[in-house]
């Protein structure tokens, strides 16, 4: 049963640390206890646990426009997050998870402000018929969170942009996003913003459980952890090189002749590769071919291993490879 209630609000916009909070405050919540943790992410596409990063977005895209790729713990789809956005998450002892009352929380601080906000299925939030929020689920053990967005003034220039999948054929072992038609909350209620939507959510936090909510202190947060845990949700292992393995391949035509490419992708890595050509000279195939296995799956690593490779054919794998949004 819940007893107590605790709010901590990020003054952070480093995905890779605040995904290191939400995971220290799931591991320390304390019994009868229920946290809300709230938090925005600056320019960034999180995926989801099982999910293959290139599917589901255009990492290079991001990568140049200053933007990060991330993982988190929670199974579900990719979703863009920048300042217009304010994430919630809702971390309890198992034994207390109430997901129906969670929910209760984020459709009273709509309703709140004037929004006649529903649940649709499990994992999403409507008003007037259009997303305004997904969800996401986790449980380790004896602690489960429960987290989300919340969009109020989000770019949705930049997530349709980055949330675009590969123009090459990529076969993928894992989740696939499912798109929705999203709205921003501004849209609905004007002059909205996210200060006003960080009150408006502690209010109804405190309204549904019927109790005062105590802030998370300092002495709370173990630094070193959050340290560890942060190095880790930045790492390229963590975020590209999980074991999901893919095919990927993708072809072009050149003044030259033409030109397929097939990777077997394990762990972010290129195991195997098959290059195809109808070019006069026999021996550029493979080397390609050879040059290719054993690199990272990077549009860097890539263009790195072919633009040395067999002159103006390596050039021209590399201006292929540069076509596909990977």
């Amino acid at each position: 049963m819940i007893q107590k209630l605790k709010l901590y609000h990020s003054e952070s916009f480093d995905p890779y640390y605040n995904l290191a909070v939400e995971e220290h405050l799931l591991e320390t919540v304390e019994d009868g206890c229920c946290i809300l943790y709230l938090w925005q992410n600056q320019n960034t596409v999180v995926i989801g646990r099982n999910q293959n990063a290139w599917k589901e977005c255009r990492t290079t895209l991001l990568e140049e426009e200053g933007g990060h790729l991330a993982r988190r713990l929670s199974g579900g789809g990719a979703v863009f997050h920048d300042l217009g956005n304010l994430n919630f998450t809702f971390l309890v002892p198992t034994a207390d998870y109430d997901l129906d009352r969670q929910l209760e929380v984020i459709i009273t601080a709509c309703r709140n402000l004037g929004l006649q906000a529903i649940r649709s299925g499990r994992n999403d939030i409507l008003a007037e018929g259009r997303k305004i929020s997904g969800n996401a689920f986790y449980r380790n053990g004896t602690r489960s969170y429960h987290h989300g967005t919340l969009l109020v003034n989000v770019d949705m220039d930049r997530m349709s942009r980055y949330l675009h999948p590969s123009k090459a054929k990529l076969a993928a072992k894992g989740v696939d996003s499912v798109r929705s038609r999203v709205c921003n909350l501004c849209q609905l209620c004007p002059g909205l913003t996210v200060p006003m939507l960080i009150r408006q959510m502690t209010a109804a936090f405190e309204q549904v459980y019927g109790l005062r909510a105590e802030p998370v202190t300092a002495s709370d947060i173990d630094d070193a952890v959050v340290k560890a845990l942060s190095l880790r949700n930045r790492s390229w292992e963590w975020n590209y090189g999980r074991q999901l393995p893919f095919t990927f391949s993708c072809e072009g035509q050149f003044d030259w002749g033409s030109l397929q490419l097939r990777l077997q992708v394990e762990s972010g890595v290129v195991r195997a590769a098959q290059v195809y050509s109808d070019a006069m000279d026999w021996q550029s195939a493979p080397e390609l071919e050879k040059a290719l296995v054993g690199c990272r799956f990077s549009m860097d690593a890539l263009q790195n291993r072919l633009g040395d490779c067999h002159g103006v054919i390596g050039r021209d794998a590399c201006r292929l490879l540069a076509q596909q949004n990977i």
